[in-house]
Parts: C-alpha cells; sequence; structure tokens
C-alpha cells in the first residue's frame, strides 16, 4: 500500500487515504456486535443499519421475529416463528389487534402454536382466548403461579418448543407473582414482560407486587444473562423498541441502585390505578375467555 501511495500525486495520495479511511470505517460499522437499541440520542447513526443487520442475523438463524405494536395500552406483542416447520409462538397478544395478528400469520403462512402471555396483564385483555377460538389448534400458555387458567401452566425452566427453536422460562416475579422472563435457546433474545422495561421496571403496588422481590428476580435471572442479549419489554411509552442487557445494567435509573433505595423508589411513585384493571384481572385469569 506505501509503495502505491508514493507513486500517486500529492492531492491525489491524500483523497486516496481519505476514502480508504471512510471504507475500512463502514466495514468496522458493519463488525459491530448487534446490540440493538433503546433511545437514539444515546446512539451513533449506524445504528439504523444494525437494525436491519439484526433481522438478517435472526432470519440466518431460521427464525423469523416481528415486533408489534398497540397503541391504547402501549403493548408490544412478539411473533416468532421456525422458518422451516412455519410453526409459530406469539407473546403477550391483545385483545383489540387479534384480526390484524391473525392477518399477518396467514400472509406469512404461518401456524400458530402457542400464544403466551408473560403475566397476567391489568392494562390490556389478552388476545389469547380470542385467538383461541379463531385458530385451530392454538394452545395457551402462561405461569403456573399466575393464578390464571390456561393449557399449559409454566415453571421456571420450562421450555416451549417451536420447530427447531425455543424460548426457555426464568421465572421473574416482582411485578406480579407469575411474572416470567422468556429466553431465546441461544441468548441473544428476553422478553422480559414487565419485570424489565426500557430505562425502567413493572411497578409493584398492586396484584402481589413486592420491590425486594422484582429487584433479587432481575439481577438473578435477567442481569446474569449474557450483556448482549436483546431486551424486548411488554410495553414502552416513550417510542423505544429495544434495549440490551448489558444498557439496562449500566443505565437503568432504577435496578441500578441498591435494594434499599430500589424499594423506596418503588414505594414512592405515587402512579394512578391502570384505567382497565377491573375488568382486565378478571377476564385475564381465564385467558380472556369472557364474551368476546
Amino acid at each position: 500500500m506505501n509503495s502505491v501511495t508514493i507513486r500517486l500525486q500529492p492531492a491525489l495520495a491524500c483523497a486516496w487515504r481519505r476514502q480508504t479511511t471512510r471504507n475500512s470505517r463502514r466495514i468496522r460499522a458493519l463488525q459491530l456486535p448487534c446490540y440493538g437499541a433503546s433511545s437514539t440520542d444515546l446512539l451513533p447513526p449506524v445504528q439504523t443499519n444494525l437494525r436491519h443487520y439484526c433481522s438478517g442475523m435472526e432470519q440466518e438463524k431460521g427464525l423469523l421475529f416481528r415486533q408489534l405494536f398497540e397503541s391504547v395500552s402501549s403493548t408490544y406483542s412478539y411473533l416468532l416463528a421456525d422458518l422451516e416447520t412455519k410453526d409459530a409462538v406469539l407473546i403477550d397478544p391483545v385483545l383489540e389487534t387479534v384480526d390484524r395478528d391473525i392477518k399477518l400469520i396467514d400472509e406469512l403462512g404461518l401456524s400458530l402454536k402457542v400464544a403466551v402471555n408473560t403475566h397476567c396483564h391489568a392494562d390490556h385483555i389478552t388476545g389469547t382466548g380470542l385467538l383461541k377460538k379463531r385458530l385451530i389448534g392454538v394452545k395457551s400458555a402462561i405461569s403456573k403461579h399466575s393464578g390464571a387458567t390456561a393449557d399449559i401452566l409454566l415453571t421456571d425452566g420450562d421450555s416451549i418448543i417451536f420447530g427447531k427453536h425455543c424460548l426457555n422460562v426464568r421465572e421473574t416475579p416482582g411485578h406480579t407473582d407469575g411474572c416470567m422472563t422468556l429466553v431465546t435457546g441461544d441468548q441473544s433474545m428476553a422478553f422480559t414482560g414487565d419485570a424489565v422495561l426500557i430505562r425502567g421496571c413493572g411497578r409493584t403496588d398492586f396484584q402481589q407486587g413486592c420491590s425486594k422481590r422484582l429487584y433479587e428476580s432481575v439481577h438473578e435471572k435477567i442481569f446474569t444473562l449474557p450483556g448482549h442479549c436483546l431486551i424486548y419489554p411488554a410495553h414502552d411509552y416513550k417510542g423505544q423498541t429495544v434495549s440490551t442487557v448489558d444498557e439496562e445494567r449500566k443505565y437503568n435509573p432504577r435496578l441500578t441502585k441498591s435494594l434499599e433505595e430500589f424499594v423506596d423508589i418503588m414505594k414512592n411513585l405515587n402512579l394512578s390505578k391502570p384505567a382497565k384493571i377491573d375488568i382486565a384481572v378478571p377476564a385475564n385469569l381465564v385467558c380472556g375467555l369472557h364474551d368476546v
């Protein structure tokens, strides 16, 4: 390379070196770990390209992944499927978006096997019951400790199998008794429900909530995952879509505190009662099988 540079005129050599530097930076950017993003003001512009890279990486693993949003309750639902067998799992479906979800499942040629809730939600009615009525063979799933009725009652260490992929159950109580985090087999993605939100966490002032238990659950069952593991929460109220274990271990304003400080923070949130709690909880205890 040096011999070529010497033979160039000074101006041309300088331009050539600038172009070479830009190209090498692009190459290094594409080789960065696929950590996702949670806030655009914290990340460099190249992050937009990384989103496409993440999607491509999941397809290379033979995994289809879609993140879906319900705007009233700011709830995320997650569709995962084996690209070969077309077996699919839907995490945290919402009643109002069942038509959308079924349309997408049909368009992608998938066979929904399991509709699973990360916990018994208080802010929306699950779409599980209606999905079971509309799609043949769908099984409902929820934690054994939720007190809810479902076809599959899950406990710590259980797995939901779809094709050659799986979601492993980690019990993460504290927001409710039946909260669980679902982790892909390669520990590259974790669906944390309300246990860990992006730069936040679920409240602990109702439905068996316990701040101490939530803090311990997060630090023992979620923050022990690989740092690059992508965190996908059940809700976000600021337009953020994904974080990582490493980010939340470093920057979560609640969960980076000591246990005593965390308990004090949670005790003084003074949040209003969820608008749909009196309707949602009874319906979700029977997996949404009310008058739908």
